[in-house]
């Protein structure tokens, strides 16, 4: 057996948001974040990242981004995303496009959707679970139980049911005690791959650990900051569920980040030349 893991960096479209909802600092307050009033000239395109781990194990996903509902000719469509999203308010909070959806990539490199062994939610904002429905034959679907719990107490507002409407998606609850939460989860049970409770953002938010034969690894940290200054400034998003888990997460991330045994740490929205990395 191949001991190698291999992980595909995939841009699975783009977001546009107000500078405030990245890095709007922990002052910020919502309204702010959500740039609702925000001239365009003051909101960033951000990408939007997926990954895929090919692990000696199965072929894991990491995000699905957006539904090429939303972005039918892989154009910016008003109308097309209000329709996908089901929410103005959250048009107005991101707009988004995609050129390549997931499922189009990964057929590009002869992967089947129905091949993935396991597809990980980090959370369910519209950016990371609107095209859910694209991967809806895996094997497995995840997302921890605290984010289900959290998404239902907030619906029409930041989350809507019809993304992952019938489809089977497994809640899962922490079984380890890793992380700034002590709340972690150990996919195979063997410490290679790790999904690690980052609240703050939202309440079940977790980062994805790879960590090879050799003890090094790889942080994929979704939204638990957006680019490398946020740890390395310890700059927090505009839009937390918890301001104080949310700064303290940010701290861990930035501890793991500097670890020698660190080999690189990606924010699931900022940009990256790199393809694919194996370790």
């Amino acid at each position: 057996m191949n001991e190698k893991i291999k992980i595909h960096i995939f841009e699975v479209g783009k977001v546009c948001v107000s500078k405030d909802l990245p890095f709007g600092g922990e002052n910020c307050s919502l309204l702010k974040a959500s740039g609702i009033f925000t001239r365009k000239s003051n909101r960033l395109w951000l990408p939007v990242s997926s990954y895929l781990i090919e692990h000696p194990k199965g072929k894991i996903l990491v995000d699905c981004g957006w539904n090429r509902e939303m972005s039918p000719k892989g154009i910016y469509d008003q109308k097309a995303q209000i329709k996908s999203l089901g929410s103005p308010l959250l048009y107005l909070v991101n707009q988004g496009v995609v050129e390549h959806t997931i499922d189009e990539q990964l057929k590009e490199i002869g992967i089947k959707t129905n091949e993935i062994d396991y597809v990980l939610l980090t959370h369910l904002d519209c950016d990371h679970a609107n095209g859910l429905k694209q991967v809806k034959d895996a094997k497995k679907i995840l997302v921890s139980k605290d984010e289900m719990m959290f998404a239902l107490k907030h619906p029409f507002i930041r989350y809507q049911k019809k993304w992952w409407k019938d489809i089977n998606l497994d809640t899962f609850e922490w079984n380890d005690c890793k992380g700034p939460a002590e709340k972690s989860y150990d996919l195979f049970d063997d410490g290679s791959v790790e999904l690690i409770n980052i609240p703050g953002h939202s309440d079940g938010l977790f980062a994805v650990k790879i960590t090879n034969k050799k003890g090094e690894y790889v942080l994929l940290y979704s939204d638990g900051g957006y680019a490398r200054k946020s740890w390395e400034e310890g700059i927090v998003s505009g839009i937390a569920s918890n301001r104080q888990a949310q700064k303290q997460s940010l701290e861990w991330i930035r501890q793991m980040s500097l670890d020698p045994l660190c080999i690189c740490t990606l924010a699931n929205h900022e940009e990256t030349r790199q393809k694919e990395i194996v370790i």
